[in-house]
């Protein structure tokens, strides 16, 4: 066993970069989406709703195939690295979905706040930052932690363009050596031991937040 835990940490580290960089694109197009679907900009609406339903309704080995293998053909001819293609699909994949979630949680913050801010000529940025979206992250973690272990498991498909992937690399030692039983018995302690880590984090920053409202309200 000694000797197959290096290896399989190495396809573990490629596994925590994709998914932190592609959780950080997520977060990014799901909040995005989620105002411009709400914007009163029916051009907006219209793009907003395009990105969730093409990223949502199709299916995520077929996007990272056809940004891996389409893209370099004319008239794209625009080549990706393997890391940025499943940043880049495994971001906006899952940020369609991620959208659906902070809609709901914007639309779940009390009106009567809102208004309250607005009588008292809060700036509508101000008023965003410091009390709408504190409320709506509250209520989008604990379905957010969930599409982010969702996420976790969903690297395991970038072995198919070429990524070295705590996936690929335990395909790799089953090949080599037959342990088949010893390595995806690892591998899945690996993975359940990164999923476990997410979880911490995301009610780590949860309390973080209410704290921090707790504090504002007692101020």
């Amino acid at each position: 066993m000694g000797e197959l835990l290096p290896l399989l940490l190495r396809g573990a580290y490629q596994t925590m970069q994709i998914t932190l960089l592609a959780a950080l694109l997520g977060v990014v197009m799901a909040m995005l989406a989620a105002l411009a679907k709400t914007s009163p900009m029916r051009p907006l609406r219209w793009i907003a709703n395009i990105y969730i339903e093409v990223f949502r309704g199709t299916s995520l080995l077929v996007q990272l195939f056809w940004l891996f293998f389409v893209l370099p053909l004319p008239p794209f001819n625009l080549s990706l690295t393997p890391l940025t293609v499943a940043v880049a699909g495994l971001g906006l994949h899952i940020g369609a979905y991620g959208a659906e979630i902070m809609r709901g949680a914007l639309a779940a913050v009390p009106h009567g706040q809102i208004e309250a801010a607005i009588a008292l000529n809060i700036p509508p940025l101000q008023r965003f930052m410091s009390i709408i979206l504190p409320q709506a992250l509250i209520k989008a973690i604990p379905p957010g932690t969930n599409l982010l272990i969702e996420l976790l498991k969903a690297t395991s498909l970038v072995s198919l363009i070429t990524l070295s992937d705590l996936t690929f690399r335990s395909t790799q030692l089953v090949q080599a050596t037959f342990r088949t039983a010893e390595i995806f018995s690892l591998t899945l302690l690996i993975y359940f031991v990164l999923a476990q880590a997410i979880n911490l984090s995301m009610r780590l920053l949860e309390k973080r937040i209410t704290h921090g409202m707790v504090q504002g309200d007692m101020s």
